[in-house]
């Protein structure tokens, strides 16, 4: 056989014994060995081939099946540009601790700085993240993060043999780590707060932890923890409010990534006490009063019940000036399809203004599985990702806006079979930036409003794919009551973007005065 079959064998085969059971290729012609002895296994049902033709969005498809399954998943590519398609969702992946394996073929090592074709230096193409030039014999081994394994392959590329190489396998048991966690003791008024990711741990993790403290708990992802102070990101926006709740220790769970209204709030707080194990690989320039790579045995020595009522009412108060607004908008379909999506589904929400959406209007509820690329916060490969996960659970939804919709178009090439309904909020252009200091610059909607003023509907019917379309909250309602099967397309139509970033200004305005006549404040 040829030395690159062999190498490729050996590659596939210790991937496979160390437990990875899918594999995301894109077509190409130096990673062929490898493409081969994969079909080989996927043949045999020993793994999963899942084949995607742009290698971007082979990689945030691959993401999105690690971000599902917390298992390391394989994305494989041909040399050249190819390997640098790798890049950003490689990024999401060291950020948000996903494990990802990015194999990018390569041609010799001689070849290199020579003017060969499709050649470039591949060793290295991710920063920060390891990366290995393997050759026959090379070992390497899986960590709790993303790896870089770039192989070199020769001529001839094709087997010359039928070799059943895939005998015998001995795929390795996982080996859970035994953890002997710190404590952390804390007295007075504290609060606790849940970045979105969770800090990387599981949300059963999680939820214990916040069940133990018993102190108010703000979580930028609301329906996962119905424990949950709702709307926190909006009424603490008023300085006088946060002042008032002004604690005097807060624990931070993760990286809190939405609201300047949280973020403000904890950097107010003396003492702060940050729970992430990235801390000790990644952001390792964090600080605080004290850090944790693991969740600490937690002992709150005093709970003030006046301290608790305080956040629960002003809570209430909150979410009666939300509920009394009836208009349709961004913020009240968001919080329709986030109330009513059904128990043990899974849900992605896309990065800029529909996660803050959830964040700060969506009712604290569990019973789903909610995931985000939160690593980097990116718009791209989001449906790739959202394909990847989707393949891993009965049903699946996700809210993303019209821009993201379209930086990952070419994902509806290879549509999935799953049961999934993406939620397209189309406000025409970038919305989030109607709501930032920048909504009011000279040439606003040329560099930041973008308005992309395609016919949504259009655009996916000519991919086969069924759509509807909806205007009002009877019509949203009505689409999720009568959800299909297969994969569907819902296009939210909502008023523009100046409308929106008005209405959410009045929103948080009635709210500030609400709360503040409610706590006798000035």
């Amino acid at each position: 056989m040829s030395n690159s079959t062999d190498l490729a064998r050996q590659t596939i085969r210790r991937l496979i014994e160390s437990g990875v059971s899918d594999f995301v290729i894109s077509p190409g012609s130096r990673n062929a060995p490898l493409s081969i002895a994969l079909h080989e296994a996927d043949a045999k049902g020993i793994i999963e081939l899942h084949v995607k033709l742009d290698e971007r969005g082979a990689a945030f498809y691959a993401l999105g099946i690690s971000k599902a399954t917390n298992q390391h998943v394989a994305v494989i590519c041909t040399s050249g540009t190819a390997a640098a398609n790798f890049h950003p969702a490689m990024l999401e992946a060291l950020h948000a601790n996903n494990k990802l394996i990015a194999i990018t073929a390569d041609r010799p090592e001689r070849l290199r700085k020579t003017g060969a074709n499709q050649t470039t230096d591949q060793v290295g193409l991710f920063p920060n993240i390891t990366s290995l030039d393997l050759i026959s014999g090379s070992k390497f081994e899986l960590g709790t993060g993303p790896l870089h394994l770039n192989i070199q392959f020769d001529d001839p590329l094709l087997p010359k043999d039928s070799n059943d190489w895939l005998t015998g396998l001995k795929i390795a048991e996982a080996k859970g780590e035994k953890v002997n966690p710190k404590s952390l003791v804390v007295n007075g008024n504290g609060v606790l707060v849940i970045g979105h990711d969770l800090g990387t741990f599981t949300s059963e993790e999680v939820e214990s932890f916040v069940a133990k403290s018993g102190l108010p708990t703000i979580a930028e992802d609301p329906l996962t923890f119905s424990s949950a102070i709702a709307h926190a990101s909006t009424f603490l926006g008023d300085e006088s409010i946060r002042e008032y709740l002004k604690a005097e220790y807060a624990i931070v769970i993760g990286r809190t990534t939405l609201s300047r209204s949280i973020n403000n709030y904890v950097a107010s707080i003396a003492k702060s006490y940050v729970i992430d194990p990235r801390i000790s690989t990644i952001d390792t320039k964090r600080t605080a009063t004290q850090v944790f790579f693991e969740l600490p045995k937690l002992e709150v020595e005093t709970l003030n019940p006046t301290w608790i009522s305080d956040w629960q009412e002003i809570s209430r108060i909150t979410a009666v000036q939300i509920t009394s607004d009836e208009s349709w908008s961004e913020q009240s379909a968001v919080q329709t399809i986030a109330a009513s999506i059904p128990n043990e589904s899974a849900l992605f929400i896309g990065s800029s203004r529909p996660i803050r959406d959830i964040e700060a209007f969506a009712k604290p509820r569990n019973g789903l599985k909610v995931f985000a690329n939160r690593g980097l916060a990116g718009i791209d490969g989001n449906l790739s990702t959202i394909f990847g996960i989707s393949n891993h659970f009965e049903r699946t939804f996700a809210i993303i806006g019209d821009l993201t919709f379209l930086h990952d178009l070419t994902a509806l090439l290879t549509p999935p079979k799953a049961n999934l309904t993406i939620f397209v909020i189309d406000n025409n252009g970038g919305g989030i930036f109607s709501t930032l200091p920048q909504a009011g610059v000279a040439g606003f909607e040329d560099i930041f409003g973008t308005p992309q003023n395609q016919d949504l509907d259009k655009i996916i019917s000519a991919f086969g794919i069924p759509v509807s379309k909806v205007k009002t909250s009877s019509d949203l309602n009505l689409a999720i009551a009568h959800n299909k099967t297969g994969l569907n397309l819902v296009i939210v139509e909502v008023p523009d973007r100046k409308t929106m970033a008005e209405n959410l200004a009045q929103t948080y305005a009635r709210i500030s005065k609400a709360v503040r006549m409610g706590l006798n404040l000035a």
